[in-house]
């Protein structure tokens, strides 16, 4: 693959698009793009024409790898794409070259991985801080940012990652998240650093995880908080307990009342609890022996990573005082693609390193508030641009959505903060009932009365029978908010 992206003329850095289900050929085109010397970009299959046509746009995609049914739906939105040349299909037939031809030449899989182009050189001499990949992940605010990554960030992070979960060659890990999302993507590059097996899975239904544990007897499994929520309330066969080796929580806190569920369902497996942002890829996790003393902690920072808590001004907060996430080391992202103003507010000096001898080193600012204690364990607080504001107080959508899932009546649970000219914030509860109920909201407030301050009891509870989610599976706390103040 990497001979035949060379012999159609892709140079060093061009980008290289992915926008496929999971597949074989999905992988080949991901690292066949990276032995090329280029930069590839998976798209999410679950995004729509406009928002696919913005991506391959916005980093001025080279080649495009699809299927000519997505090619199809497509069809228009890529004239906005000026610097789209070739597109690569799966599974095209020779005459579909002439129906999609238009500004951009058309190739069949075949044709690209043929002998033919062994003559042709795989790849350009590089270096490890090299581009890699470019990740778009969505803001709570505008268009999709892109992350770009370097070859470090991804092969560092996989052997951090595949260190501390203990993975090796005898693993089988359900690539259940998108490979568009770091968490999902690190699935893969964890498996491949160690030799282990991974299930590639396009995820249609909660029960398609279940099954799937079951025929492959997987070892392994990383999800998010909301498909968590899902599964754990499912029969799971016993067989599966038998091969579980661990489980692992990203993207958001895990509910304590799932996380019992799952150790229920899992009695032998190590339960992985962990935090990370695309521009740093993975940043903590809790050790799974520490998982009763202190459920509620994100852990410690993760092989070759310092994680500091810092004020405003960059100086590091004591214990118990709350500040914001700072993350160094080899995991720091090169930063967001052609935006120099988003990338000088995140990516900036790292605390504490500023010296007359040495060139800055730049850190990730996470933009998430979260607290140490004296043992130097970690615990989130929230994101600095979703915090409540209510009453003089600044509250945090976690802890109220927590307490909402402990009372057992909710399924899904999102707290918002909405604009009011008295309080500043009034809280509102967007929530799902809990299976096989209706939700009694007045009954569902009183429970959450005996437990939190009254500045922290929602002032309203909106029903919904599913709670929306973006692409990468998490809630979509900004449509959310759009919906209920339009």
């Amino acid at each position: 693959m990497a001979a035949g992206l060379t012999g159609i003329g892709l140079q060093r850095d061009d980008r290289v698009a992915v926008y496929l289900d999971k597949r074989i050929e999905t992988v080949v085109a991901i690292f066949g793009a990276s032995a090329a010397g280029a930069v590839f970009v998976p798209v999410n299959h679950l995004l729509r024409p406009p928002q696919v046509a913005y991506i391959l746009a916005d980093c001025d995609v080279r080649v495009l790898v699809t299927s000519p049914e997505r090619l199809a739906l497509l069809g228009d939105s890529l004239k906005g794409c000026p610097a789209l040349e070739h597109v690569i299909l799966v599974d095209a037939r020779e005459e579909m070259g002439q129906a999609f031809a238009a500004d951009y030449a058309v190739h069949g899989w075949s044709e690209m991985c043929q002998p033919s182009y062994s003559d042709q050189p795989s790849g350009s001499a590089g270096v490890d801080l090299d581009m890699a990949a470019i990740l778009y992940t969505s803001g709570s605010t505008g268009k999709p940012k892109g992350v770009v990554l370097s070859h470090r960030n991804l092969i560092v992070g996989a052997e951090s990652v595949s260190s501390y979960l203990e993975n090796t060659e005898s693993d089988v890990i359900l690539s259940a998240l998108p490979l568009s999302f770091d968490a999902g993507f690190s699935q893969l590059t964890t498996a491949f650093s160690v030799g282990a097996h991974t299930i590639l899975m396009n995820y249609l239904v909660p029960g398609d995880v279940v099954r799937l544990c079951a025929k492959h007897q997987v070892t392994g499994l990383t999800c998010v908080p909301p498909l968590w929520i899902q599964i754990a309330d499912l029969a799971w066969p016993a067989e599966v307990a038998q091969t579980m080796r661990y489980f692992a929580n990203t993207g958001g806190r895990m509910p304590k009342a799932t996380l019992d569920r799952l150790r229920s369902h899992f009695p032998a497996a190590k339960p992985y609890l962990m935090y990370g942002l695309t521009e740093a890829f993975r940043s903590t996790f809790l050790d799974p022996a520490e998982v009763d003393r202190r459920p509620d902690s994100i852990g410690k920072a993760i092989p070759n990573a310092e994680i500091i808590v810092a004020r405003a001004d960059g100086s590091r907060c004591e214990p118990g005082e709350e500040g914001e996430l700072v993350h160094r080391g080899p995991l720091v992202a090169l930063g967001y693609w052609n935006n120099p103003e988003r990338t000088a507010e995140r990516f900036r000096p790292a605390p504490g390193t500023t010296t007359d001898w040495r060139t800055p080193e730049i850190a990730v600012w996470s933009g998430d508030a979260v607290v140490e204690d004296e043992e130097g364990f970690l615990y989130f607080v929230g994101r600095k641009d979703e915090m409540i504001k209510t009453s003089g107080y600044r509250v945090s959508p976690t802890e109220i959505e927590e307490v909402a899932y402990d009372t057992g009546m909710v399924r899904d649970a999102v707290a918002l903060g909405l604009d009011d000219p008295r309080l500043g914030h009034r809280i509102v509860l967007v929530a799902s009932p809990a299976s096989g109920a209706e939700l009694d909201t007045t009954g569902l407030l009183a429970a959450m009365k005996r437990t939190l301050p009254l500045y922290m009891v929602p002032a309203t509870v909106v029903v919904r029978e599913q709670l929306p989610r973006s692409p990468n599976g998490k809630f979509d706390r900004a449509l959310l908010k759009r919906e209920l103040t339009s």
